[in-house]
């Protein structure tokens, strides 16, 4: 008798009923096999069960969904937006009570203010109660800027910032005599970069000969000090004569310079200098 031999793959309809196992029709639940309790396993609610911050993650990925189901809503500019105060990354970790660092929660803010651009004639209510709880009980309309006026011996007042460095100047029309702490701003200052730097708030505008300058400048060294100086005559420039604003934020006197120094970290040389690697 002479046997045939089966290839491994056959897609013959014959011999399926033999190799493969009933189908399950999903319609009726009378079909379906009975559930495996032993093999059963706990599915977390929230997609962030097994991070080590579960509040933080489900609140920017809610926020993330928010973003993606309601993205193609009308929009307005920054400028026409409602004014909000959001919660600063202090207050924030009070909310969820963990150590959330300022760099995440920024694309939290991020979010915020797009979420927030939408117009407010089509804003979902589900929108409203998402961002309620980042929201400040403040009312930021009512927070107003005090303007600065020139006082009644024709001085006006600006105070700049840098580093760890603070200067408040004082601009009054003159013949452009400056004085730094009560010293001369060569004695002040040694470089000729450094002096520049100060007046030149001044010298992009071609005041340099139109005002006096009297400055208290204290912290930090003396680049820090100088550019410090720039900002705070910046301002009180603007006091005298507001039309300069385009002119002085051209010449980058009106933005006050965030950056500072890294920290050093411990097992590192500087902030992101490592030792130099031996092999023995």
């Amino acid at each position: 008798m002479q046997k045939t031999l089966l290839p491994r793959s056959f897609t013959s309809t014959a011999f399926r009923p033999a190799i493969a196992a009933p189908p399950i029709s999903f319609s009726s639940q009378e079909n379906l096999p009975p559930p495996n309790v032993q093999n059963a396993r706990v599915v977390p609610a929230s997609p962030s069960y097994f991070s080590g911050r579960p509040d933080f993650t489900d609140n920017l990925l809610n926020l993330q969904a928010l973003l993606r189901k309601y993205q193609t809503l009308p929009t307005v500019t920054p400028g026409q937006a409602p004014r909000v105060a959001w919660r600063t990354v202090s207050q924030y970790r009070l909310l969820v009570g963990e150590p959330v660092r300022a760099s995440k929660y920024h694309q939290v803010v991020e979010i915020l203010r797009r979420l927030n651009q939408i117009h407010p004639a089509v804003m979902p209510q589900e929108l409203h109660q998402a961002m309620q709880i980042y929201k400040r009980d403040v009312n930021p309309y009512a927070v107003i800027k005090q303007p600065s006026v020139v006082d009644e011996d024709g001085r006006a007042c600006g105070i700049g910032r840098r580093k760890s460095s603070s200067a408040k100047v004082y601009l009054v029309p003159g013949e452009g005599e400056v004085l730094v702490n009560g010293k001369s701003i060569i004695n002040i200052f040694g470089r000729i970069h450094d002096r520049e730097s100060a007046l030149w708030a001044l010298k992009a505008t071609n005041r340099v000969d139109k005002y006096n300058v009297w400055a208290l400048v204290s912290g930090g060294g003396t680049t820090g000090q100088a550019e410090a100086l720039t900002l705070g005559t910046a301002k009180a420039l603007m006091v005298h004569e507001p039309d300069l604003k385009p002119a002085l934020r051209r010449a980058g006197c009106v933005t006050r310079d965030p950056r500072r120094v890294e920290r050093k970290k411990p097992g590192k040389l500087k902030a992101r200098k490592m030792p130099a690697w031996v092999k023995r």
